[in-house]
């Protein structure tokens, strides 16, 4: 190793000494110095009284949820390029660990994830698309750690209650199909399972599925506790040795970069299980940078989990461009590679989990900070970072005041490490167009004849990282098509066979779950719909509707004109609605406004201004009833609205002011079954 090193170095040594000489460079690159400054101050990086903490990698989360619903729908080569960009080892984010919902038919912040068991006696596999996530993801990266943790449980769970902790060896039970599941269908190994995202651990049910879980054979897979805050499990651990022992990490969400004293006390591995949330902007970007290099310094947190993975949801639903990337138009083929993927970069494509931490590592005199990793075998990396407080605020929690300023900081190598002939050097800056660099390779620095000496002059929002690996890279493809709107003139029948993906493209669930259905009842026209299939309510996480909801388009729709299929399959009860200019989804999914035309089974009709159903604009008679196929067409121009039924108007010229635009629509009056077909939008502005 030392005598590659060696040898790699002296090739680079005239431009490594070039660059050391003076900031005659310094508006393109920053300033690397071999010990030829008088330091600010002095950092050592010293193996030689042990190690610290073992990494344990930077990951992402796809769910919590349907937050990579559209990433499914992009054609190729983009999408491949996408995934690329995420998971591919030296190109892009390379990350170490992919989160994802275990999908529980549930809202869970901008959509539901269909469960794998929507009934009692239903097994099915292929529903959604983290399946395929998890499968791509391993495709690029074969070690990639994988995880699942619910967010919420299908409804019969709750046996009549909204809590999935009723029947403890029956969630215990949903759970570990699950992960029986990934391998059997999928070959795919889950390595973490968790209990119930930011809501109520039960003691009893961890132990419960510690047991189950061992009893299948799936004693490899651990278990991470509670997805919420520090407490009550650090402090519950400690006072059960039972939950001590079958609790193998602490995870915490939106940690500040601090721990409490009990975690510390149990001596588990600490994670920050949920992280960043922040708009991928260069502050984003800053953020990700400073807690990924802090939440180690500051709470010993060796792994750091971003929500979300990939901003693939309409970006006006909560949280909109909060992932590492964006990906929302898979109708274009346009994305976007954020910095946040080349912050990442920083850290994850020169360390694995299995490295450790040094000892040695802290804050900058002058603000920012540093950590050091390595394999054991000769390897290292520093991460240093200097964001500002301004530019690397999170969306949570507050982030109190601290100065970063101009230094020199100077770096000693010792122990095992004094002999290193050469590092590679990878920079960031953010901010300024100007003067903005992501993930860019600078010469080497040579260290030969500098007793393992080397200073860096830091400025605000500055990355670097100096490592011996030379296998770094910055992946990069040809420019993406340019963005588009969402087409103005959209149809889809359905008529999909053999469908890949259980939803259809583009609709985005927001209460319910509609998927392609054969309808083996009506052989012709009708023979391939999409249905809503759940028949009870889930067990929420978030404030669910009591309609079901799926929405599509353009939120910027204003003039529009919705034709559908639709078919009751509930007697007497049962309703559907096709709708148009709904303003809202995802967690405030429930006060949706919007122009909704209802018809139930009943023989009436509604004419709405919200989803609840409190806003009427008209009602009446109808010649409806279950069991029949119906066309509805809604049309909204200007200040006025009109409704048909099969060619029909039903009610014209009905007023609504409000709200100006949003997305069209689908969906039933309560968690019944119905199905849609035909589908056609049409916008005019």
């Amino acid at each position: 190793m030392a005598e590659r090193l060696l040898q790699a170095s002296r090739q680079r040594r005239v431009k490594a000494m070039t660059a050391a000489a003076g900031s005659a460079g310094r508006a393109a690159v920053p300033l690397l110095l071999c010990a030829l400054l008088v330091p600010g101050g002095a950092y050592v990086l010293d193996d030689s009284d042990g190690l610290g903490r073992e990494f344990d990698g930077i990951g992402a989360v796809s769910g919590g949820g349907a937050t990579s619903r559209l990433l499914v729908n992009y054609p190729e080569p983009y999408r491949s390029q996408i995934l690329d960009y995420l998971f591919k080892p030296n190109f892009g984010a390379s990350l170490h660990i992919l989160k994802v919902e275990i999908g529980g038919d549930g809202q869970t912040t901008d959509g539901t994830e269909p469960s794998h068991m929507h009934y009692a006696l239903d097994e099915n596999y292929f529903r959604g698309y983290e399946w395929w996530l998890m499968k791509e993801a391993k495709k690029r990266n074969p070690n990639i750690i994988l995880m699942g943790l619910p967010w919420s449980f299908p409804g019969w769970l709750g046996k009549g209650f909204n809590w999935p902790y009723v029947n403890l060896q029956l969630t215990a039970y949903y759970v570990m199909t699950w992960i029986v599941g990934a391998k059997h269908y999928h070959d795919l190994d889950i390595d973490y399972i968790g209990i119930w995202n930011e809501r109520s651990f039960d003691i009893n049910y961890i132990k419960v599925l510690r047991r189950m879980l061992n009893y299948q054979g799936l004693n490899q897979v651990k278990i991470i506790a509670s997805d919420n805050l520090w407490e009550p499990i650090s402090a519950s651990m400690l006072l059960d040795s039972e939950l001590l022992e079958v609790i193998d990490v602490i995870g915490a969400h939106y940690p500040g970069t601090h721990i409490v004293k009990d975690a510390k006390l149990t001596k588990k591995k600490l994670w920050s299980s949920e992280d960043f949330s922040t708009v991928n902007s260069d502050v984003g970007a800053g953020c990700l940078g400073r807690i990924l290099n802090q939440n180690y310094i500051n709470g010993c947190m060796t792994a750091t989990i971003a929500w979300n993975l990939v901003a693939s949801y309409y970006e006006q639903l909560p949280y909109g461009r909060c992932g590492l990337m964006t990906a929302q138009e898979p109708w274009s083929g346009h994305y976007v590679v954020e910095s946040p993927i080349w912050v990442s970069a920083h850290t994850t494509q020169f360390t694995q989990p299995g490295w450790y931490y040094l000892k040695t590592v802290g804050h900058l005199e002058k603000g920012g900070s540093y950590v050091a990793l390595t394999d054991g075998l000769g390897n290292l990396t520093i991460i240093i970072e200097t964001m500002s407080h301004k530019h690397s605020k999170c969306i949570r929690p507050f982030l109190p005041y601290f100065n970063v300023s101009h230094q020199f900081a100077t770096f000693v190598l010792k122990g095992s490490f004094s002999e290193i002939p050469e590092l590679q050097v990878w920079y960031t800056k953010l901010g300024k167009p100007s003067t903005r660099f992501l993930f860019k390779q600078l010469d080497s620095l040579w260290l030969l004849d500098s007793s393992g000496t080397f200073s860096l002059e830091l400025q605000e929002d500055e990355l670097f990282t100096l490592t011996t690996l030379t296998t770094g890279g910055k992946g990069s493809y040809p420019l993406p098509p340019k963005s588009q709107p969402f087409p103005r003139i959209y149809k889809d029948d359905f008529d999909v066979d053999y469908p890949f993906f259980s939803e259809a493209p583009n609709f985005a669930d927001q209460t319910g779950v509609f998927e392609y259905f054969t309808n083996i009842e009506d052989p012709g026209e009708h023979r391939f719909t999409l249905r809503q299939v759940l028949n009870q309510r889930p067990i929420t996480w978030a404030a669910d509707a009591y309609n079901t909801i799926s929405i599509i388009g353009d939120y910027k729709w204003s003039n529009l004109t919705v034709t559908c299929d639709v078919y009751i399959e509930t007697p007497e009860k049962g309703g559907v609605f096709i709708a148009g200019r709904v303003n809202k989804g995802g967690i405030l999914i429930r006060g949706a406004r919007g122009v909704f035309f209802w018809i139930f089974a009943n023989g009436t009709y509604r004419v709405t201004g919200d989803l609840a159903g409190w806003i009427i604009y008209a009602l009446g008679h109808v010649d409806v009833t279950a069991k029949t196929w119906y066309t509805l067409r809604l049309i909204i121009k200007g200040r006025f609205s009109s409704g048909m039924l099969n060619g029909r108007y039903v009610w014209t010229n009905i007023p609504v002011s409000f709200p100006k635009n949003g997305w069209a629509a689908i969906g039933t009056h309560s968690f019944e079954f119905a199905q849609f077909d035909n589908f056609h939008v049409e916008a005019t502005s």
